[in-house]
């Protein structure tokens, strides 16, 4: 596309207005019919150079793996090999979920190159190409300007943010896991997987003294166990349309994803494997797996997820998910509920519990529990309190029932999930519920 510039537009306008001063004074004719002889052959000149196409390599260096709201820095390398300087201006071609900084138009000299670098936050998940880069180049004497496409295909795969993941490990490395509201439960040969013999400590029961190590070494041994290892933890996930609600500029969903990462990392340091099944419109399948690499094989399961307009289907994904997992595991299902779906999710942890241990995360909105503080100062506002208090009292209900079948059921807002997952799967490990 070739269109002209602003400045062509105030030489044009120079022009008309000699043209009419021309028709009043007759005196300045000749001096306004060569100034637009020479203006319109400058104008053809200029447009014509402008036309050829400039010698200019571009090329973009980005990271193919992004996380959601993490900023990243592209760079892009502009390569001057015409035989004139080039006034540039560049804009990359992201989908509409990318929010990309403004490239400044710059000044290539002949032979130039130049690394230009600018910041990108992706919005949302999922796997998108970028087709390539638009440029605007100004003719010589900047009267015209032609865009041009450069065609620099890149596929990028946008994760979800993993910095509340990061932030435990860091932690984890310097014992404050309390800053997240983790508890660590501190016990000291407690669990139900022997681990090693030891000499007798102060405070060790009689249970715990192997009578015949003490024999042979004459003195007293006492038995150290671990929590069990090997065990399957596999994530239920609604995808349905009551994920979508979005708290500071999250959704429920994008809370949910990262609260899984975080209890499956804790998972498998525990040496425990971890699974997904993931129900709405589509069902997805992650069977459990144990490694070192489990937890990024877990990003790449999730990372391209997506919720969907459809309410879910608690009762059908109950019957799927059975008929794949059969090892006893503990199910950790996380969703959003309301009234009308209650007595699914009663029924769907009633057929789970025969064989598995079950954990149901209920989400819901923070603005909740501001309203519920809210002063009431008119009958709109005592009805808007009376209809919260009692969507409260059913969940609270709803939570009675699951723990009446035995079932660890927490009702907590989205920024409360990770603590509360993580501190619900350490206190099954040191029961040895599972």
């Amino acid at each position: 596309m070739f269109f002209p510039t602003r400045r062509l537009a105030v030489i044009l306008v120079f022009l008309l207005s000699g043209a009419c001063l021309a028709d009043f004074w007759p005196a300045v004719a000749n001096f306004w019919a060569v100034c637009a002889a020479f203006g319109s052959g400058l104008v053809l000149l200029d447009a014509w150079k402008g036309w050829q196409p400039a010698d200019l390599g571009v090329q973009r260096h980005v990271r193919h793996s992004l996380s959601v709201s993490g900023k990243t820095k592209v760079e892009l390398e502009l390569t001057n090999n015409d035989r004139r300087s080039l006034t540039i201006q560049c804009k990359d071609r992201w989908p509409q979920v990318f929010v990309a900084e403004t490239v400044p138009a710059l000044i290539l000299h002949q032979g130039q190159k130049v690394i230009v670098t600018y910041s990108l936050e992706p919005q949302q998940r999922g796997e998108y190409s970028v087709p390539g880069i638009d440029t605007l180049i100004d003719s010589p004497f900047g009267l015209w300007r032609k865009r041009r496409h450069f065609s620099c295909l890149d596929k990028v795969r946008v994760f979800p943010n993993f910095r509340e993941l990061g932030r435990y490990s860091l932690l984890a490395t310097h014992h404050q896991l309390s800053q997240m509201g983790i508890r660590k439960l501190v016990r000291r040969g407690q669990g139900n997987e022997f681990h090693q013999l030891r000499e007798y400590r102060v405070g060790d029961s009689l249970q715990q003294i192997d009578w015949k190590a003490t024999s042979r070494y004459r003195k007293p041994i006492s038995k150290e166990y671990q929590d069990e290892r090997d065990q399957q933890i596999v994530f239920v996930l609604d995808c349905g349309r009551r994920m979508r609600h979005k708290e500071q500029g999250r959704s429920h969903f994008d809370y949910a994803l990262n609260s899984i990462l975080l209890l499956a990392h804790v998972a498998i340091r525990q040496g425990d494997s971890v699974g997904l099944f993931a129900f709405g419109r589509q069902t997805t399948w992650y069977p459990p797996q144990k490694r070192e690499d489990a937890v990024r094989s877990l990003l790449l399961a999730m990372y391209d997820l997506y919720t969907t307009a459809d309410s879910a289907d608690y009762r059908k994904a109950t019957s799927d998910l059975l008929s794949r997992q059969h090892r006893r595991a503990l199910m950790v299902v996380v969703t959003n509920s309301r009234a009308e779906e209650h007595d699914d999710v009663h029924a769907m942890v009633r057929q789970l519990r025969r064989q598995h241990l079950v954990v149901v995360a209920d989400l819901y909105e923070k603005e909740l529990d501001k309203c519920l503080v809210h002063p009431v100062f008119s009958l709109q506002d005592a009805l808007r309190l009376q209809a919260l208090v009692q969507y409260k009292n059913t969940r609270k209900l709803l939570k009675l029932q699951l723990q009446q079948l035995g079932c660890h059921a927490l009702d907590v807002t989205p920024d409360r999930l990770p603590p509360a997952l993580v501190n619900t799967y350490l206190e099954i490990k040191s029961a040895g519920a599972l």
